[in-house]
């Protein structure tokens, strides 16, 4: 209850945003999606040739470290390019704020478009040169924020360390069940963690969890079915 003569002040509400989640989340389900459905349907391609057992377990190990390599080395050759681009950019702005003394009226201008009016624009650019010039331009010229800047090295980790927890799975799955029963259980067990992977990511981005399930758990079907049946062809030629 507010006193008679005191200033009530709006409560400030914390939001929880999950923006600066996406660069590690997406190099994560990326690479564990892609870690389970490669490695699981280059094991039932294999199992699919009516190859033996040590084959199946051979072909999917080395499916694993191959494939945790070149997730690593293909992100980060991908978010390093991204981040020497960043970089030029900002070394670019830097320059012509150095040398360049209209830059406060294209910031005005930016603010201006956005929809303040031009006493307020010209006023929010000044004070933004003032605080930090290089930072201003570089989030409403540019589009680059500290939340969203390139991480190569922090993509190239969690890419690899997601595949090969990924593609853990369908290996051990292959050197524990039956050699009758994999063909049919590692790409039901495969297609029920897709499902649930795809529900976590979407939960943690705040996407749908459904609608992500399903569209994993369809494409990861979609790459077993193929592989198996290449498989099958080329076992029967054998």
């Amino acid at each position: 209850m507010v006193e008679k003569g005191e200033i009530s002040l709006p409560k400030v509400h914390a939001e929880h945003h999950r923006i600066h989640r996406s660069g590690w989340l997406r190099a994560a389900v990326l690479g564990a999606n892609d870690g389970i459905v490669s490695t699981a349907s280059l094991i039932v391609g294999v199992a699919a040739a009516n190859a033996a057992r040590g084959s199946i377990i051979l072909a999917g190990t080395a499916g694993l470290v191959a494939g945790a390599m070149s997730m690593a080395a293909g992100e980060y050759v991908s978010v390093k390019s991204q981040q020497d681009t960043e970089r030029a950019d900002l070394k670019m702005e830097s320059e012509a704020l150095a040398n360049n003394q209209e830059e406060e009226q294209e910031l005005a201008a930016i603010y201006r478009q956005r929809g303040l009016d031009e006493r307020l624009a010209a006023e929010v650019a000044r004070q933004l040169m003032k605080h930090d010039a290089l930072a201003a331009h570089a989030r409403d010229e540019i589009g680059i924020t500290e939340e969203l800047s390139a991480r190569p090295l922090q993509a190239a980790f969690y890419s690899a360390a997601a595949f090969s927890m990924g593609a853990a799975v369908p290996v051990l799955t292959a050197a524990l069940s039956p050699g009758h029963w994999l063909i049919w259980l590692l790409p039901v067990l495969v297609i029920v963690l897709l499902g649930v992977l795809g529900a976590i990511a979407a939960r943690t981005g705040g996407a749908p969890p459904l609608r992500s399930a399903v569209r994993v758990c369809f494409w990861g079907s979609i790459a077993m079915g193929i592989t198996a049946l290449v498989g099958k062809v080329f076992g029967i030629a054998a």
